[in-house]
């Protein structure tokens, strides 16, 4: 029998319990996000954190000088100069009291792309990591571009089959993220690589999550359990938690092609809303849209 599309109570009543005490922001990017013209996402994030101060966490980067000076030079010329650089060259950073201090007295993290692993390998378990996700719960801002966003779920992708059909036994690897949305797997470069497979198979092995795909300059703007999209591209969202079949426990063939039933699908674009504790989509600029996220305003110092 094929169940009803909506969520069962049981999920509801648990997504509202692990988000009832998150009254945070997260600014979820795919990456690539405009730097040099309008830089909507960017005056998003700088509206967002106020007159308080934006750390730039370089630390999933290979070259952290240089992405720190881009992101810099990009919000000090839009009028945003309450920056500062937030280093964590190795895991002993992460404990370093001036670091958690550091964190304490900002109004936002940002986190740069590069290699999610180095992420939570540095701040996994740590109390600059704890620091981090204090400053969400207290109703600060969390933003990641590219693996800053990904890092963001409970599970994370780490590798597998971009541009090709998914397999039962695919190159899928999936690792612990840091667990700010418990009920989310965040995908990233989205449309411009061609993840739409390896995201199917990432919610094959956590049907009980939601999964979305965020494309290059497109930010996911979630808070009070609604996400917003923003920015020039759309974000994907695949919902398996009502799907009735799937063929990944096919151990007779392993290269098999995924099979998967009931998954339900929907492309936002910038305005569009979704609810997250039922997966239902809201279209840009009704009215049930009023009082989420919405379009950036002039950062501080150019008003």
């Amino acid at each position: 029998m094929v169940p009803d599309s909506v969520p069962s109570d049981r999920f509801r009543e648990d997504f509202l319990s692990t988000n009832r005490e998150q009254p945070g922001r997260l600014v979820l990017i795919g990456g690539h996000e405009d730097k040099k013209g309008e830089r909507v996402i960017l005056r998003e994030v700088a509206r967002q954190v106020g007159d308080r101060t934006l750390l730039i966490a370089t630390l999933p980067s290979e070259v952290p000088g240089e992405v720190w000076y881009d992101y810099l030079k990009a919000f000090t010329e839009i009028g945003f100069r309450q920056v500062e650089h937030l280093e964590v060259a190795r895991r002993e950073d992460a404990y370093a009291p001036d670091r958690i201090a550091q964190v304490e007295r900002a109004g936002g993290v940002f986190i740069t792309g590069g290699d999610q692993l180095r992420i939570t390998s540095k701040l996994g378990g740590t109390p600059l990591g704890a620091a981090i996700e204090a400053l969400y719960r207290r109703g600060g801002l969390l933003a990641g571009t590219s693996a800053g966003a990904s890092v963001m779920s409970e599970v994370m992708i780490v590798g597998g089959e971009g541009e090709q059909t998914p397999h039962v036994r695919g190159a899928m690897r999936m690792a612990p993220g840091l667990g700010v949305l418990p009920h989310l797997i965040v995908d990233q470069h989205f449309a411009q690589r061609g993840r739409l497979g390896r995201l199917l198979a990432a919610l094959a092995h956590n049907p009980r999550l939601l999964a979305i795909g965020i494309d290059e300059d497109t930010a996911a703007v979630i808070s009070d359990g609604h996400l917003e999209v923003m920015g020039s591209g759309a974000v994907t969202v695949v919902d398996g938690r009502n799907m009735h079949h799937s063929n990944l426990d096919d151990e007779s063939n392993e290269d098999r092609v995924l099979s998967l039933f009931g998954v339900r699908l929907h492309l936002l674009c910038a305005g569009d809303v979704l609810e997250l504790c039922t997966g239902e989509p809201i279209r840009g600029g009704s009215e049930a849209t009023s009082g989420k996220p919405r379009t950036a305003e002039p950062a501080a110092g150019e008003r």
